[in-house]
């Protein structure tokens, strides 16, 4: 399983936006679709019986889209780097990506490669397009700070590297002289694992009309309640924000600190049990695993 899956808020393209990009990449499948139950179609304002979300992958990494509605919005302050091996490759993606999309920068040479683009598509969602042949890990999540947090992007690999498991800083690269608004020792790009997943960070001071916000949100699968209450309290800053295992960090980065075993609770063939599942998260803020196991099962407290 997957350790970390980024979790795309729609109002209600979720399948459409999961099968369009299925049907651009390679190495792509539909993993699940989930559906709404009565309680909690009520809570979001959807249809019991509409569609959720939906789990898939494309390049074979692990993708979930919500239909959430319209309190959030996907933007650019969480991309994706495709790692493309040929050139002839990064064109083809980035014709059909283009597509009623928007040009954040053009595809052309640049200094740090030879064929770069940065493309936001029709959904909203951003894909930095470059060729990479020998990048193991073809989509890889990256943050851009701004505003508020432009240079604070060191800080913040550094936090999340000393939080999180079986994670190492591997490059950084900052801006040189003349390279204003950013400061010389901001981060241009920096490279890091946390659970040997691969991302990337950067700095931009230049005026950006977005920042971070549940539109992306970044899931970390977790085996068991140690590990939940560890990840909560070492991320978690902003009380108001806590609310079905989802919390923010000082970055206003937000995550969803879940148990592995959820998703296969949920998707239960039994919609008795499924919903007592469904019932008992939605009211909790830090996920309790041994009350999500007793709702499964039907017992009582």
């Amino acid at each position: 399983m997957q350790k970390i899956i980024p979790h795309l808020w729609f109002d209600d393209k979720a399948e459409e936006a999961a099968d369009y990009y299925i049907s651009i990449f390679n190495n792509s499948k539909k993993l699940a679709v989930d559906y709404y139950d009565k309680q909690s179609a009520e809570v979001s304002g959807k249809v019991a019986g509409s569609i959720l979300g939906v789990e898939y992958e494309i390049e074979g990494f692990c993708f979930y889209n919500i239909n959430g509605g319209s309190f959030f919005q996907i933007n650019p302050s969480i991309s994706f780097f495709v790692n493309c091996q040929t050139e002839t490759e990064v064109d083809r993606l980035w014709n059909k990506l283009s597509r009623q999309g928007k040009v954040l920068m053009p595809l052309d040479k640049y200094p740090f490669n030879d064929k770069y683009g940065w493309i936001e598509d029709k959904y909203g969602v951003s894909w930095q397009i470059m060729i990479c042949s020998e990048c193991e890990q073809r989509i890889v999540p990256s943050l851009i700070f701004v505003n508020e947090n432009s240079g604070r992007a060191e800080e913040a690999i550094k936090f999340y590297t000393d939080v999180f498991k079986d994670s190492e800083i591997k490059e950084v690269s900052r801006y040189g002289e003349g390279m204003e608004p950013n400061r010389e020792q901001d981060i241009n790009y920096a490279a890091f694992t946390l659970y040997d997943q691969e991302f990337s960070a950067m700095d931009s001071a230049m005026d950006h009309q977005f920042n971070f916000t549940e539109g992306i949100s970044l899931l970390v699968n977790l085996s068991s309640q140690e590990e939940i209450d560890y990840y909560w309290d070492k991320l978690s800053a902003d009380p108001e924000a806590e609310q079905c295992g989802w919390l923010k960090d000082k970055f206003g980065v937000s995550w969803q600190i879940v148990p592995e075993v959820l998703n296969g609770y949920l998707r239960d063939p039994d919609p008795e049990k499924a919903s007592r599942v469904m019932n008992a998260f939605m009211e909790m803020k830090k996920l309790n695993l041994a009350e999500i196991e007793t709702a499964y099962k039907g017992e009582l407290k």
